[in-house]
């Protein structure tokens, strides 16, 4: 199979998947190293195709399914302790976060995809950010930022909401 077909592939597959596809699992399928999928994922993203890496791995961004509901939250914490929570909060209510954004005074909104729906996913992502040592984004806002997330109905929102009150995560109960 030549480069070119194998991009096809791994756009079929990114295509057809409603998880993340991870670049390590798509370098064994291919029997190719981890930095060729990179450059063919840089490849594929430059003809246009809309390709998010997220720390799960790499994915097609759908719509937001019909019968959920998105909602922006604001919040505010420091420290890895609290992230971990805070995530597992939203998650174990119900929650799925799609994403982070900050308001930075420079660069204006940085947003990065996350979409974490399991403690799994929580696991992995918290043991990358420990691993690498990275600082999360909220570090560039003095802990201020923004979480897209996906939920059933009004009432999985709700109990999210006030358990993050609660803890005192959520800024002015938004």
């Amino acid at each position: 199979m030549d480069a070119g077909q194998r991009r096809e592939k791994i756009l079929n597959k990114l295509n057809k998947s409603i998880k993340p596809v991870k670049g390590t699992e798509l370098s064994k399928e291919f029997n190719v190293s981890r930095q060729v999928i990179v450059q063919d994922i840089a490849l594929l993203r430059a003809r246009g195709e809309d390709i998010l890496a997220t720390p799960q791995g790499y994915i097609i961004p759908r719509a937001y399914k019909e019968n959920k509901l998105t909602k922006k939250i604001v919040c505010k914490h420091e420290g890895y302790d609290e992230i971990e929570d805070e995530l597992k909060t939203i998650v174990d209510l119900g929650g799925k976060i799609v994403d982070v954004i900050v308001e930075h005074p420079l660069y204006g909104e940085i947003k990065s995809p996350l979409e974490i729906s399991s403690r799994l996913d929580l696991k992995e992502f918290m043991d990358n950010i420990r691993k690498t040592k990275a600082e999360p984004l909220s570090s560039l806002t003095e802990g201020i930022h923004i979480h897209t997330i996906e939920v059933d109905d009004e009432k999985s929102l709700e109990k999210i909401r006030k358990a993050l009150i609660k803890k005192k995560y959520l800024i002015n109960g938004d």
